[in-house]
């Protein structure tokens, strides 16, 4: 566990509100001197354990969900359109995060900005593992390089445990964020996650 001068951000890329607090959490850690944990993790693995399921699988709830997304992506000037792709299956991606993070961490941030881009920017269909692999090219990685840390029985077992270990923790949906032992659930809780950073 991290302490109260940090975020820890668990994430999955198919989390389009994980998109918009990425967008978010560098400027507010900045703003607050405090360090940024990125934390990939399964979020189809998460919703298993916890009977948790995404909103889009709810008719009612889904076209409320995304216009709301959307009125934050403007409050925050980013870019941001459903990907009619969706939904993608993130497991090669959220491998891809845990092997770049294991084995070549100074590269892990330009994959994590182009997978977020890929998916709620540009709506590519990262189902497709030849557009994943333009997607790697175009952001300067060699894919075959990513596919080969991603199909790592290394980082298979490590985003596994770590899927696991944000279960235990009480993760149950994505994005979460941890200050100290405080756990705030979506991208709408940044405000209360600068507060604890503050205390």
């Amino acid at each position: 566990m991290t302490n109260a001068r940090s975020v820890e951000f668990y994430f999955d890329f198919g989390s389009p509100a994980a998109y918009l607090a990425a967008t978010q959490l560098p400027h507010l850690c900045a703003d607050t001197g405090a360090e940024l944990v990125w934390k990939p993790m399964l979020l189809g693995g998460v919703f298993q354990a916890t009977g948790n399921r995404s909103p889009v699988e709810i008719p009612a709830k889904a076209p409320y969900v995304f216009e709301d997304l959307k009125r934050f992506a403007r409050r925050y000037a980013v870019p941001f359109q459903y990907n009619p792709n969706f939904p993608i299956n993130t497991l090669l991606l959220m491998r891809g995060a845990t092997g770049l993070q294991m084995r070549e961490p100074e590269r892990f941030r330009a994959y994590a900005d182009a997978m977020f881009d890929a998916m709620w920017v540009a709506s590519r269909n990262l189902n497709d593992p030849a557009v994943v692999g333009e997607v790697l090219a175009e952001a300067g990685f060699d894919p075959a390089r990513v596919l080969a840390l991603a199909n790592d029985p290394d980082t298979k077992s490590r985003l596994k445990a770590d899927t696991e270990a944000a279960v235990r923790r009480g993760v149950f949906g994505a994005p979460t964020l941890f200050v100290g032992d405080q756990m705030f659930w979506g991208q709408d809780r940044l405000d209360f996650v600068r507060e604890a950073l503050g205390a």
